[in-house]
């Protein structure tokens, strides 16, 4: 098919931003504000990304924390929650410098919630020793700060600073002597492309790859999927957290739904204030699985459900969350004030959460893996930068923080246009180290209330390779090609048959055999399904095709695929990957704190 532009021509310095999730938005309002000619497309509309449906805050350490609480404990609460599989210089980053990109929201127009004092109004959720949560809404945050940056992303548009480009379906990266030079992308049912210095993935995660998700339709791979076809490095596939507490509709909304029905979160933030579970007796069970109950981190308490569950012979039941003890301790009408969003949709679906106990089960809430990113977005692949969800820096380790990827998409995305505007967008290879001081300092920050520029001097010299994850010794980059492509190097083979993809039966498939509880038996018979899916379309091609959904189908394969060959790699449980066949040792990943990469280009260095 013939490539169409819309936009003309490449004009010099462009960035092109691929997603409108809090990253996205983020970083093209900062690129813009330096002097960046900037093109923002995303597949839906503006509002349509896992940010805008986030309920809980923002985590970060201010100016004037709360009592007795300081970066250091930050930095602690992260490293733990990740289960000593984080890059201990990225955590050291997210937590140093989230105080500035708080206030860099807030000249984009976020407004926090306050106390009656009048200061910040700082929550407690689960894991983290001290509260330190911003809110915009209450429990409505992800929307209050979409809202915003999508009104001067907006604003920016009509000046002619950002092009924005919606319900525009990016099938592939282009490539130009090495680096990537643009992307090609369906819009009305027509094939267009655009070109640019750069391309920013911030596309988000993948929760459609399983049957319950807090996601949006939108989130289908699409990041992963483009970085793979392109030969960047990926890693951490393995670790998919559940949020251990999502509505289970009743049966008569269920039905009236249909396939459409949307699990409802009930944010962290909830047992923050008090909320416990019990299971269909009635009794509480937490306490019998972690020493911090309710406030474990979230695999823990989606794993400890979904064990306790199986104890009781109902393996695909729920239990409850009871926030009745919410209201009694802080006096009536302190949900609604709290959680009005929650509130008004648990009545939307027949509950009354004041008086009666909410069905909860775990659901596919965020993937700690994805592209393979340095300290400042930059991937193997030259031109090609990663942020938020979509990328892999090493912050979140095995197990994320509750309220650290908001953050995560804010201080990885500045720092990416930093590279941007530094130059220095060329991709390090997947082994290797980088300096920390490869990108120069710039002259003002995003909290300044001036655009972003770039100080004086020259960039320190950058050896081109990607930082190790904070250790001294760099992990093997496993090479892995999927079947049907002659490759050397480790394959998976299939005995599945082939046949045309379900995406019903992808998602159950998911769920079942590498959810939540896993094992090598279900993984590998999960492999050979997809096998035989795959034999039939290889997803690893881009689908010739005008359809999007065939384009989202083509991505669900693919990142299923690579998610269920790590889960096999990965023989020993660690933080949200959890096998019930947990054999320590003579493991393809044999140590906790060593990263598993893949590249698709990978075999040919192991040939």
């Amino acid at each position: 098919m013939s490539a169409e532009s819309p936009a003309g021509g490449p004009a010099p310095r462009r960035l092109i931003v691929v997603g409108s999730g809090i990253a996205g938005l983020y970083s093209a309002l900062l690129a813009a504000d330096a002097g960046v000619e900037v093109v923002l497309l995303t597949k839906g509309a503006l509002a349509d990304s896992n940010t805008y449906y986030a309920q809980g805050g923002i985590s970060a350490v201010l100016d004037e924390p709360a009592p007795g609480d300081t970066v250091a404990a930050h930095i602690a609460d992260t490293l733990k929650a990740g289960a000593g599989h984080c890059d201990e210089e990225a955590v050291r980053v997210l937590c140093t410098e989230a105080r500035l990109d708080i206030a860099g929201l807030e000249r984009f127009g976020v407004r926090f919630d306050m106390d009656d004092d009048g200061d910040p109004s700082l929550g407690l959720e689960a894991a983290h020793s001290a509260p330190r949560i911003l809110h915009a809404g209450g429990d409505a945050t992800g929307a209050g700060v979409a809202r915003a940056l999508i009104k001067t992303v907006l604003d920016a548009q009509a000046a002619g600073r950002i092009q924005v480009i919606g319900h525009a379906q990016v099938t592939s990266l282009a490539q130009s002597e090495g680096r990537v030079a643009g992307v090609n992308f369906l819009h009305d049912g027509r094939e267009f492309a655009i070109r640019g210095d750069a391309v920013l993935l911030a596309t988000g995660g993948a929760g459609r790859l399983f049957a319950q998700t807090t996601n949006p339709a939108v989130a289908t791979a699409d990041g992963l999927a483009l970085a793979w076809r392109a030969g960047a490095a990926v890693a951490d596939l393995e670790f998919f957290q559940f949020h251990p507490t999502c509505m289970v509709l009743p049966a008569d909304a269920l039905e009236a739904a249909g396939n459409g029905a949307e699990p409802l979160l009930i944010s962290e933030a909830v047992r923050g204030e008090g909320a416990i579970l019990l299971d269909a007796h009635g009794e509480r069970f937490m306490p019998a699985y972690h020493p911090d109950a309710e406030l474990a981190p979230r695999d823990v308490v989606s794993r400890s459900i979904a064990l306790h569950l199986a104890t009781l012979g109902d393996p695909n039941g729920h239990v409850f969350l009871d926030a009745m003890v919410v209201e009694a301790l802080h006096g009536k009408g302190y949900l609604e004030k709290r959680f009005p969003t929650i509130s008004a949709r648990t009545r939307q679906a027949g509950v009354d959460w004041t008086r009666e106990l909410v069905p909860v089960a775990p659901a596919a809430h965020y993937w700690m893996g994805g592209v393979l990113a340095d300290l400042y977005g930059r991937t193997s692949v030259p031109g090609l930068l990663a942020a938020g969800e979509v990328a892999c820096t090493g912050v979140h380790g095995a197990n994320r923080l509750a309220s650290n990827s908001l953050l995560e998409g804010l201080v990885f995305g500045r720092r990416a246009v930093e590279a941007f505007l530094a130059g220095s967008s060329a991709g390090p290879s997947a082994r290797g180290g980088v300096s920390p001081d490869a990108v120069p300092p710039l002259a003002v920050s995003a909290a300044s209330g001036l655009p972003l520029t770039l100080a004086s001097g020259t960039p320190s010299v950058d050896d081109g390779t990607l930082g190790s994850r904070g250790t001294s010794e760099t992990p093997a980059n496993m090479g892995w090609e999927f079947e049907l492509v002659p490759a050397p190097g480790p394959i998976e083979v299939s005995f599945g048959e082939a046949g045309p993809l379900s995406r019903v039966a992808l998602r159950r498939l998911m769920t079942a055999n590498a959810g939540v509880l896993r094992h090598g038996g279900l993984l590998r018979e999960a492999g050979a399904v997809l096998g035989g899916w795959g034999a039939a379309d290889n997803p690893v091609n881009v689908p010739d095709s005008l359809d999007p959904r065939e384009h989202e189908d083509a991505n669900l394969l693919l990142a299923a695929q690579l998610l269920v060959h790590s889960a096999r790699e990965r023989r020993e449980s660690l933080g949200a990957h959890y096998r019930s066949d947990s054999v320590p040792g003579n493991a393809a990943v044999e140590h906790s704190d060593k990263r598993y990469t893949m590249s698709r280009k990978a075999s040919l260095v192991n040939d």
